[in-house]
């Protein structure tokens, strides 16, 4: 019989911060790659609107819709056993209005197969995480940098460098709180200033770029393992070299497939 670990359930989580133990979480946009993270024991299963960028070639996350997002889940969600499993909600499908914010987080659940959804903003999109709450629904938070915004922030840049951005940090990190999010995602903030929220709340957070003294670490798959053709973030650690290796093998095919010395004996029926 297949030894598997317990499944997880947002109350692990939420009490992983109390336990001292830290949160992994890594992003997944297909089966291969959330069953190999289940594998690997990574916590959270993160399928992030960052597909749009890092999947499907846009230069950023403001295309990404719904359908996108459901279709990738589902997918996702496939391969994972027993990693807790979080979807990303895309622009504009819950700042809109209450009533447009319930219906796509429910979609996540019913038709993407997520337990719980992710949310980028602060103390101005609490109360419509506290109605998503009530209707049963886990949320993670996200401040700091938030990639939605990134006309708002003029561009993709480091948030929390002076006083009333800190300030403003720190309150929206307690809304969220107070609005019910099981964990927070801390992006592109100062090392300090991660630990200084990490410890102003009760409820995990997450660091992406926020120093290691965060309640966990996120990284985004393509990045961690060294498969992607952009310029990564100061923040990534590339744990693997994938893109070079998997060049040479393709390479090595054109050649044997031109020099007709693929398929050989032992691959034909």
């Amino acid at each position: 019989m297949e030894n598997r670990r317990p499944k997880l359930r947002v109350d692990d989580l939420a009490h992983a911060k109390a336990e001292k133990r830290r949160l992994t979480m890594v992003t997944a946009y297909d089966w291969p790659t959330g069953a190999l993270l289940d594998e690997a024991g990574v916590d959270i299963v993160l399928v992030g609107d960052s597909l749009g960028m890092v999947a499907l070639g846009f230069s950023n996350t403001l295309p990404v819709t719904m359908d996108m997002m459901v279709h990738h889940c589902a997918a996702v969600a496939r391969g994972v056993k027993s990693s807790f499993l979080v979807g990303d909600m895309p622009f504009m499908t819950y700042k809109v209005d209450i009533p447009t914010a319930l219906r796509n987080a429910g979609r996540f659940l019913q038709e993407g197969n997520m337990e719980a959804v992710k949310v980028e903003g602060g103390v101005e999109v609490a109360p419509i995480i506290q109605k998503i709450v009530e209707a049963g629904i886990p949320v993670m938070g996200h401040i700091g940098l938030t990639p939605q915004s990134l006309h708002k922030l003029s561009g993709f840049k480091v948030q929390g460098r002076v006083p009333d951005e800190i300030k403003k940090l720190m309150e929206d990190a307690a809304a969220l709180q107070e609005a019910g999010c099981f964990s927070l995602v801390l992006e592109a903030v100062p090392a300090e200033v991660g630990e200084r929220l990490s410890r102003s709340v009760r409820i995990p957070a997450i660091g992406i770029g926020a120093g290691p003294q965060c309640d966990g670490q996120v990284l985004v798959f393509n990045d961690l393992v060294g498969l992607t053709t952009r310029k990564v973030p100061k923040f990534v650690k590339e744990y693997a070299k994938l893109r070079p290796l998997a060049l040479d093998a393709l390479k090595n095919f054109v050649g044997e497939v031109r020099e007709g010395k693929f398929p050989g004996p032992d691959h034909c029926y």
